[in-house]
């Protein structure tokens, strides 16, 4: 399987570049921008990939690559702090914009010369997306100028004879017109790709290494009846069959009516399958907790902690298999990526764990892969197009401490979005969509009375592969109804929002 290897120097659409790549059928990782040599040639890529980041090249301590990366013979396309990388690394200039028009951010119109590979069949004039305080003052010997602004001469450059290409634009964000198409010259024409990455492809090399690394052993699957551990579990089936036993725990955190929906669809399934009641329990170690982090950690290790007992229960039971998926590790930080937020399965996970090893099918996945590993394995849409729920559940949704009377209140809250939004036909429109509450209490009348009571915020958001996301436009009569219904049904909530922010800056859930 032929690979690109992206590497990460910390900026924020890095792995919108990974997502790209996969969308040209090309399979591909993000590593540390560090990455030894000798891994760089384990991992035998056709072409490399500099992302963005923060710094300035020029800067002490500047993050940077091996200078043998360029006498791989592989071509290298760098992006933004890649691309001035790429270009100071090789005797070129970089800068800082003296001018403020050269310092440019968002829509810019960008002039290209088509003779150049990368941009060989693309309009000689189109946006693209900026987001650069630094200048190419001098290019090195032997690259030309190849894309230029009005306010930069230096805005691509490219050295055919070496495979080289740099862009101080983002041809991975939609606001760059003809992005993906530059993304696949380089991928296609300059690499050298066949498009040999499909989820046929990957559900029979997972299938293979999964029954040669589990040969003979059992395996304990944290199910949630979600997406992703409902297809690593049908993978893992596949792999090992009935020497899988899937757990799942209800927290206490769930949706209404939804532990009971997750049992009766999958006690029927040909797999062993086991309803843990552990709400007590979680509840009593996020009593009091206020700070987003310590929750997600605390839930994290209690799941753990309750699989290590079921575990002992089915005996022999020594790996334990989460459906863990790429933006969960992206977000939860890796090399000197920032922590967005750590997933429980991922930075929840605690420093001590009683299984001999973690396995994790679905890792390098994204969301929209994931749904499409799902249909290659012959489960339901319905399970397949669910909508997403994080491990953590309704705890990162109930905005400061937990208790059971705002479960109660968020779930009810939660229902009713869904159910009008349902009624409405728009359930297949969202990415998804969700209610949550917050800390904050105000000022109501109720009844002719006053009342003090808590707000609810109403969430929506369309996204291909929830790395960024847009907010929905829902029709104003539905949020009327759903405001109405909430104030009106749900006790102790008075005032209800919705959340007009897109991913960035926000996440897509609150905690």
């Amino acid at each position: 399987m032929q690979k690109i290897l992206i590497l990460d120097f910390g900026g924020q659409y890095n792995q919108l570049i990974a997502r790209r790549v996969r969308e040209h059928h090309v399979y591909c990782e993000v590593l540390p921008h560090d990455t030894p040599l000798a891994a760089i040639r384990a991992f035998d890529p056709i072409g490399i990939i500099f992302t963005g980041g923060p710094s300035s090249v020029y800067a002490p301590g500047a993050p940077s690559v091996d200078p043998a990366v360029f006498t791989l013979g592989l071509p290298i396309l760098g992006i933004c702090y890649g691309c001035q990388l790429l270009a100071q690394a090789l005797g070129g200039r970089v800068t800082a914009a003296q001018d403020d028009a050269a310092r440019e951010y968002g829509k810019t119109r960008t002039f290209f010369d088509p003779s150049c590979p990368l941009f060989r069949g693309l309009p000689e004039e189109s946006v693209t997306w900026m987001s650069h305080g630094d200048y190419m003052a001098a290019v090195p010997v032997g690259f030309r100028l190849a894309a230029r602004s009005a306010a930069c001469p230096t805005v691509g450059i490219c050295d055919e004879s070496r495979g080289f290409y740099g862009v101080q634009f983002h041809p991975e964000v939609s606001h760059t017109e003809y992005g993906s198409r530059m993304l696949r010259n380089f991928l296609y024409e300059i690499c050298g790709a066949v498009g040999d990455w499909t989820m046929a492809d990957f559900r029979r090399r997972a299938v293979e290494r999964l029954r040669r690394e589990l040969a003979g052993r059992r395996v304990l699957l944290a199910l949630s009846g979600g997406v992703d551990s409902s297809v690593a579990a049908a993978l893992l089936s596949e792999a090992v069959g009935t020497r899988l036993n899937c757990v799942f725990v209800d927290h206490g955190l769930m949706r209404l009516h939804e532990g009971d929906e997750i049992e009766a669809a999958f006690s029927a399934r040909p797999l062993r399958f086991v309803r843990v009641n552990a709400e007590e329990r979680f509840l009593a170690r996020l009593a009091g907790v206020t700070e987003p982090e310590q929750k997600r950690r605390i839930i994290g290790e209690e799941f753990i902690r309750v699989f290590e007992r079921e575990a002992k229960k089915l005996g022999a039971v020594d790996c334990l298999a989460q459906g863990t998926i790429y933006p969960d590790v992206i977000e939860s930080g890796q090399g000197e990526a920032a922590v967005i937020k750590s997933h429980h399965n991922v930075g929840g996970l605690p420093e001590y764990v009683d299984f001999k090893e973690i396995v994790e099918p679905l890792r390098l996945l994204f969301k929209d892969e994931v749904r499409a590993l799902g249909r290659d394995l012959g489960l339901p849409e319905a399970l397949v197009s669910r909508q997403p729920f994080p491990g953590p559940g309704l705890g990162i949704r109930v905005i400061g401490e937990i208790t059971r009377e705002k479960l109660d209140m968020l779930r009810q809250a939660d229902f009713i979005f869904r159910d009008e939004v349902a009624k409405a036909g728009l359930a297949q429109s969202m990415s998804q969509y969700f209610a949550a509450l917050t800390n904050m209490r105000s000022v109501g009348v109720m009844g002719d009375g006053r009342s003090y009571d808590y707000a609810v915020v109403l969430r929506s958001v369309q996204t291909s592969d929830f790395m960024t996301a847009d907010w929905t436009r829902i029709p104003y009569e539905l949020l009327d109804r759903v405001s109405v219904r909430i104030v009106n049904e749900v006790r102790g909530v008075n005032r209800v929002f919705y959340d007009i922010t897109s991913k960035p800056p926000a996440t897509v859930e609150f905690e």
